[in-house]
Parts: structure tokens; C-alpha cells; sequence
């Protein structure tokens, strides 16, 4: 068995499938990033992935079209995003309470649709093939792990280019990380924290949407009730994990990704470990992980994260 774990091969299907089941995670954890600087905690953004990943079933089946089906995802997201950017900043609700119901709202109305729709067997749609560069796919080694992927892998890499961008060098990523720490302090400088909020709110569950949509059009390309098994769970994890920060957050997301993979590869191995603690290995490291941040933030005295986070914020009047 030692054996076969450390064969060249073993070891490059590892982490190639490392790089493609982490990359909707990563989606999401950057949407969930955008709404947390801005001072939202957005536990909806598994049901926001949930409702993509549905959205873009529907679409890619019915138009027979991938792309149509990334939309329709995104649409998805943006609805859940609404909502929750509704009760989150216009009704000031608890956003811990909020998201926990919208993930639950959400798990219900996809499992209604599909079932009135398809009954209770899924078909299957025709979703993305991996792309095989030229040269680059040759090199030994980094070739199969980076150059042969399907197509949400490269833009996820632009996205998190372009989050560091606007986080850091454009003046909307300043108003957005205003609005997470100093919210009255924003609106004294004329930043309207409401118009930030909802934005980053929307804009992170269309891209939970999107990680939903790639899952199920990259990755599994038939739905299943609650077919994203917690992925937006573990975005938050990471976002947490990489401090806030778009280009830590592709570590975190590297390891749980290499840790589904792993167990995956661990049972199709035949190793004499029962698969239902192969299954748990993911969401145990989403545990160690939270732990583990919590604790070094506790040792520095600090909470960690946008100051004002989970705080509704309300304007004073006059």
C-alpha cells in the first residue's frame, strides 16, 4: 500500500485532482471574502452554491449549453445573495440566524424543483473539458498538475488576481475594507456602507453561484440533493484560515481540496481503513482549521477579521 502512495503516478493524479476539486471552493471562498471585509457574515453562501449548482443544471440541460448553465448559476447565487443582503442590511437581522436559514430555505426549494422536474434520477448534462496547452502540458511534472485542466481552473486565477486588485489598489476596495471595520467612520468620509455592503453581499453569492455552477458542470455533471456536501462551509474555513486575504486563501483551499481528493484516491486503493472515515476527512480538517485559527487569535488578544464583521450597521440620523 506504501507503495502505491508514493507512486510518481498516484502522486501526480493527487494533485492535479488537488487543483480541480479545490477550485469551486475557491470561488466561493472569494465571494464570501468580499462580503466579509465589507462586514458581512455570509453564512448563506452554501445555499447560495447549492442554488448555482442547480440553476446551472437546469440551464445546461434544457439549452444544452455549459456556458448558459454559468450564467443561470450566477443568477442563482445573485438571488440568494438578495436575500440575505435584505435581512442582513436593510432589516439589521442576525446574519448568523439568517444565513443558517437561507441554507435551509435553500436545501429545500432544490430538492423541491428537481424532484417535480426529474424525479428522483438525475440525468446527465454536458458540461467543460480540460484544456491541454500547447508546450506548457509537456513539461514534466507541473504540466499535468497546472496545464491540463478545464477552463473554471484558469479563471479562478484571475479572480483572485484581480480580488488582490481591488482590495488593495482601487478605491472601492478601500471603501469596501472601511465598511468592514469602521462602518461610522466610512460614512462620516461619504462611503454609503449600505450600497458597499449590498454589493459585496450580491457579488460573493454570485461567485458561491459560480463555484456551484463549475462543480456541478466541471466536477459531477448530475445534480444529487445538496450536491455541494458543505463546500461552502469549508470557503468560510478558508477565508478564515487565510486571514482575510485573497492569495493565502488558495492554500487553504489546496488543502481541502487535496484532502477530498486523497480520500477518494485512498478508497479506489482498496485500503483497509472503513470509507466512512475516509469520507470524514475533509470536514475534519474544516474543524482543525477553525480551531486552530480561533486559537492563534485568541493568543494575540485579537478576534481577527474586519472589526465591524456581524455587526448591522445603522446610520445615525441628522
Amino acid at each position: 500500500m506504501l507503495e502505491t502512495l508514493l507512486n510518481q503516478a498516484f502522486i501526480l493524479s493527487l494533485l492535479a485532482a488537488t487543483v480541480r476539486v479545490a477550485t469551486p471552493i475557491l470561488y466561493t471562498a472569494l465571494g464570501e471574502l468580499y462580503a466579509e471585509r465589507s462586514g458581512v457574515l455570509n453564512i448563506g453562501c452554501e445555499g447560495a452554491m447549492l442554488v448555482g449548482s442547480l440553476c446551472a443544471f437546469l440551464a445546461a440541460f434544457y439549452l444544452n449549453n455549459p456556458w448558459a448553465g454559468v450564467l443561470a448559476g450566477m443568477a442563482g447565487g445573485a438571488f440568494i445573495g438578495l436575500i440575505m443582503a435584505f435581512l442582513s442590511v436593510s432589516l439589521m437581522c442576525n446574519q448568523v440566524v439568517a444565513g443558517i436559514v437561507l441554507n435551509l430555505f435553500s436545501i429545500g426549494l432544490t430538492s423541491f424543483f428537481f424532484r417535480v422536474l426529474f424525479g428522483t434520477s438525475s440525468p446527465s448534462v454536458a458540461g467543460f473539458g480540460r484544456i491541454s496547452f500547447p508546450v506548457l502540458s509537456e513539461i514534466p511534472f507541473l504540466g499535468k498538475i497546472l496545464f491540463q485542466q478545464d477552463i473554471s481552473v484558469y479563471i479562478a486565477i484571475i479572480l483572485v488576481l484581480l480580488a488582490g486588485i481591488i482590495l488593495y489598489y482601487t478605491a472601492f476596495g478601500l471603501k469596501i475594507i472601511a465598511a468592514g471595520e469602521n462602518p461610522r467612520s466610512a460614512d462620516t468620509l461619504g462611503v454609503n456602507v449600505y450600497s458597499v455592503r449590498y454589493l459585496c453581499v450580491i457579488g460573493g453569492s454570485i461567485m458561491a453561484g459560480l463555484g456551484g455552477s463549475f462543480l456541478m458542470l466541471s466536477h459531477v455533471k448530475m445534480f444529487v440533493d445538496n450536491v455541494t456536501a458543505g463546500r461552502g462551509f469549508m470557503a468560510i474555513a478558508v477565508v478564515i484560515f487565510g486571514k482575510w486575504d485573497p492569495y493565502k486563501a488558495i492554500i487553504g483551499v489546496l488543502l481541502f481540496g487535496m484532502a477530498d481528493s486523497l480520500q477518494l484516491r485512498l478508497q479506489a486503493a482498496g485500503i483497509n481503513i472503513p470509507f466512512q472515515f475516509l469520507l470524514i476527512l475533509p470536514y475534519l480538517l474544516t474543524i482543525i482549521v477553525l480551531v486552530s485559527s480561533v486559537r492563534k487569535t485568541m493568543e494575540v488578544g485579537k478576534p481577527g477579521g474586519p472589526a465591524s464583521m456581524v455587526v448591522p450597521y445603522e446610520k445615525e440620523e441628522g
